[in-house]
């Protein structure tokens, strides 16, 4: 009787601090997990993730140009090349911008005056030809792994033009200038207009606003072969494009550069206009977009210096002179 006593007081004293252990255990689980910052240091993505989540974030996002490595010397001229679309902005930016730093000449294009569109001029940059290259696209993921960056400094959208004297005085919606770009739709009737062939101005391949309208209204598929009524022109320029527009022609260009042209006529799409600058803000515009200043990460402070300019409030009132969209 006695050592069932014993066994019996043993089992209670052991089930007893199995208890008790298990609610020690418990309190201390509940304590940890219940501190405010506890799930937080858990979930808290690693350096690299956050790196990874700000290299895919939307092409839009602000550069805090702060990270640039400026440890190359200044140049005695600072080069610049690309955008033919953003011309005017860039020009008036240099101008701006002499004051500022007038040890510093600036240049646009090679040969200076002649920028040979957004395509030509990174490529330009990542040879080392220039500093810096006007971009009116986001960079593509090659470009990225090289090493550019992109610094955001205006918004912009793509206006649809056709010449003022074009019978067609309708809107058109996306997949219709989608059909028009491919040759799927090639007479005015087709769109509700008057029986007459559409002949397209499409822009030089150099342009990155040609590659800009490519993804975002023929989703990366491919434009129509040039033919009598279809025609690709080799340089990168404007000017050219709408010269060739005549009574039933269509092309497009950013909206700044069309919506004072007495020769044309700009085109709703979706029912929309680009000259609704809210619309551009907020995107319900379908070809709305962000033009950039691309460096390589590792630059000059004067390069940077020029950048810090174009996003300064300074520089963003040129911006909206120039009838671009502030970044803010």
């Amino acid at each position: 009787m006695a050592n069932k006593s014993n066994n019996q007081e043993t089992f209670t004293l052991v089930l007893s601090l199995l208890i008790t252990l298990g609610l020690l255990g418990f309190g201390v689980w509940f304590f940890r997990n219940s501190l405010p910052f506890a799930s937080k240091q858990q979930t808290q993505p690693s350096a690299n993730s956050s790196e990874q989540q700000a290299a895919t974030s939307q092409p839009s996002a602000t550069f805090d140009t702060s990270n640039l490595d400026t440890s190359l010397p200044n140049p005695s001229v600072l080069t610049i090349d690309g955008s033919v679309t953003i011309v005017a902005l860039i020009k008036q930016l240099q101008i701006a911008f002499n004051p500022v730093n007038p040890s510093l000449p600036t240049t646009y294009g090679l040969p200076d005056g002649s920028p040979n569109g957004t395509n030509k001029g990174i490529q330009n940059l990542r040879d080392g030809k220039v500093l810096i290259a006007a971009s009116s696209r986001p960079l593509k993921s090659d470009e990225a792994q090289a090493g550019l960056v992109q610094v955001p400094i205006a918004r912009d959208a793509l206006a649809i033009a056709v010449g003022v004297n074009n019978p067609y005085k309708g809107e058109l919606t996306m997949e219709q200038l989608k059909g028009i770009f491919q040759g799927k739709i090639t007479n005015w009737s087709q769109v509700g207009g008057p029986n007459l062939p559409i002949k397209v101005i499409n822009r030089s391949p150099d342009s990155g606003t040609y590659t800009f309208f490519q993804e975002v209204v023929l989703l990366e598929e491919s434009f129509a072969p040039d033919s009598t009524n279809f025609t690709t022109i080799k340089k990168d320029e404007t000017t050219s494009l709408l010269r060739a527009l005549g009574d039933n022609g269509i092309t497009y260009s950013t909206v700044s550069q069309l919506e004072n042209q007495k020769t044309v006529r700009i085109v709703s799409i979706n029912g929309i206009s680009p000259t609704d600058q809210t619309a551009i803000k907020n995107s319900t515009y379908p070809i709305s977009r962000v033009v950039y200043l691309v460096v390589p990460r590792k630059t000059s402070p004067g390069a940077k210096q020029f950048i810090d300019f174009a996003i300064s409030p300074s520089g963003q009132q040129i911006v909206q002179r120039v009838g671009f969209i502030p970044l803010k």
